[in-house]
């Protein structure tokens, strides 16, 4: 790579997910809608796990903040999306870039723990159903998800700050349509293989510990639903855990696809595209896949709601 087009950059340019002005309005009302189902769902469950008592428990505890973190990382990348789409200047600061990687970065390794524990949370639940308030004490609840939170924040300070090392770039044109790590390091004029090693080892070990604890909860659930003699509690176990396994093999699919493979050869229009399914989609499908297969979110709606218009 040669150093005579290298410099210090002050801003980068995202290209987006494409450059055919024609998709213009029709990308940028597909993508407000997306945001405004995921800002009322998020916000939404959240509201309702607060002000319905029936829903103070662990699994709900631990659902509100799936919904924090979904609604946080999704309005960390779309908004600033959004304007890129319907305006020529498509300019990011250094220092935006920086903040909007770091605090996308923390969100989702935030989620990829979250989900473990929520797989975790279930396996308990229905495998130890007697023991399960006493299993998953308030304290144990808010240790887990503090060690969700202090994972996202490592996590994330160690690529930002490997980052942040790179003294110069070749270009500043960003072939994505937010600052994620590879498409920036593939821009880096220095040798940046102890960051692309660091993010693969960091994101492979991430996927490898969460997906055991994930598929091992699942494995002993599984086992525990075929032993039950009630039709009904099968169904209403398999019904819960479904929804739960959607969300988690979309996530963690996307996840896998981008992160955990070698870099030669990457194509970044494909991984533009897989990107939009975790970051955009998913944080959309989240509230849904929970509250609309869910009988005591929706029971719970149903008494917000019919109280508010009574009251």
């Amino acid at each position: 790579m040669g150093k005579d087009n290298c410099t210090t950059v002050m801003e980068f340019i995202l290209l987006g997910l494409t450059d055919a002005p024609e998709l213009r309005v029709f990308l940028s009302l597909l993508f407000l809608l997306i945001y405004g189902v995921t800002v009322l769902g998020n916000l939404g469950m959240i509201a309702l796990i607060q002000v319905s008592s029936r829903l103070h428990t662990p699994m709900y505890f631990f659902l509100s903040h799936l919904s924090f973190v979904d609604f946080c990382y999704s309005t960390v990348i779309v908004p600033k999306m959004l304007a890129n789409i319907l305006k020529e200047d498509k300019a990011i600061s250094f220092q935006e870039c920086t903040v909007q990687f770091y605090l996308f970065c923390t969100c989702v390794v935030t989620e990829v723990f979250l989900l473990a524990v929520m797989a975790y949370d279930r396996f308990v639940a229905i495998c130890s159903p007697l023991l399960y308030m006493v299993t998953m004490s308030r304290n144990l609840c808010v240790e887990l998800v503090s060690g969700c939170y202090l994972c996202g924040t490592v996590c994330s300070l160690i690529h930002l700050c490997l980052a942040l090392e790179i003294p110069s770039y070749r270009s500043n044109v960003m072939n994505h349509f937010f600052c994620d790590l590879p498409p920036l390091l593939s821009l880096a004029c220095s040798d940046v293989t102890t960051n692309e090693l660091l993010l693969y080892i960091v994101a492979t070990f991430n996927e490898i510990i969460t997906i055991v604890i994930i598929f091992t909860s699942y494995l002993f659930i599984l086992i525990t639903i075929l032993r039950m003699r009630s039709a009904e509690g099968r169904r209403k176990a398999f019904s819960t855990c479904a929804s739960h396994l959607t969300a988690i093999v979309v996530f963690h699919g996307t996840i896998l696809f981008i992160y955990c493979r070698p870099r030669s050869g990457n194509n970044m229009d494909t991984d533009k595209v897989a990107t939009v399914f975790y970051t955009i989609v998913i944080p959309m499908l989240n509230p849904l896949i929970y509250s609309l297969r869910n009988k005591d979110v929706k029971e719970s709606l149903r008494i917000v709601v019919g109280s508010k218009i009574f009251s």
